[in-house]
């Protein structure tokens, strides 16, 4: 199935995008996305261990299941002062 991840900070620096689109297998996790993401986008491996994902506006685990119709945000840390 194909979702969409909406990128932000860093993550949509190293994209060079907005949006991820991402194949995942049948009935997927947050963790499945992380790995698919690290695939598809090798500049996002060293971030994906340190981001949060939202789902549907609230933060996920690594177990959340995810559907084609979900929301999905992945959000960096954020520094400053």
């Amino acid at each position: 199935m194909n979702v969409q991840v909406k990128l932000f900070a860093v993550a949509k620096q190293l994209v060079g995008s907005e949006i991820a689109s991402v194949e995942l297998p049948a009935e997927p996790t947050v963790a499945d996305l992380r790995t698919a993401l690290a695939r598809d986008f090798p500049a996002l491996s060293v971030t994906l261990a340190s981001v949060v994902f939202a789902v549907n506006a609230e933060y996920a685990t690594d177990q959340t299941r995810l559907s084609t119709t979900d929301e999905i945000a992945c959000i960096p840390p954020v520094s400053g002062g």
